[in-house]
């Protein structure tokens, strides 16, 4: 009487992982996001080490975690693996705000996003 196994949500030859509560915009992660989809992983986290945005960091985190995903939870190749897909998505918003002149009110709002990487292994051709 136990419940049936959850079906995969990405195919047999691909891992998945996500990142959540990234303290950054949506539009300038998914910058990073653009800089690594289609690449080889090895390529892609080269690309990550020597960025100058400061999300970069924590793109790689996410990536090495889809790698080790890929390698320990699904038996992936590592060398053969390659960024199929890697979206933003939007996440809460803090509203802060500052007092200006003439009594007025300035919005400042302090975005977050969210980021999801997908690796899928493809055999290379010889």
């Amino acid at each position: 009487m136990s419940k049936d196994k959850n079906p995969r949500r990405v195919a047999d030859n691909e891992a998945r992982a996500k990142l959540r509560m990234l303290r950054t915009s949506p539009q300038k992660l998914n910058l990073v996001a653009a800089m690594i989809r289609g690449k080889k992983v090895d390529k892609a986290l080269t690309d990550l080490t020597f960025s100058k945005k400061r999300i970069a960091v924590d793109v790689k985190k996410c990536l090495q975690s889809v790698i080790a995903n890929a390698e320990n939870n699904h038996n992936l190749d590592v060398d053969e693996l390659v960024v199929a897909e890697a979206y933003v998505g939007k996440n809460l918003i803090m509203k802060r705000g500052r007092p200006r002149a003439r009594g007025r009110f300035g919005k400042i709002i302090k975005p977050f996003s969210e980021l999801t990487i997908v690796v899928r292994q493809v055999e290379e051709q010889a």
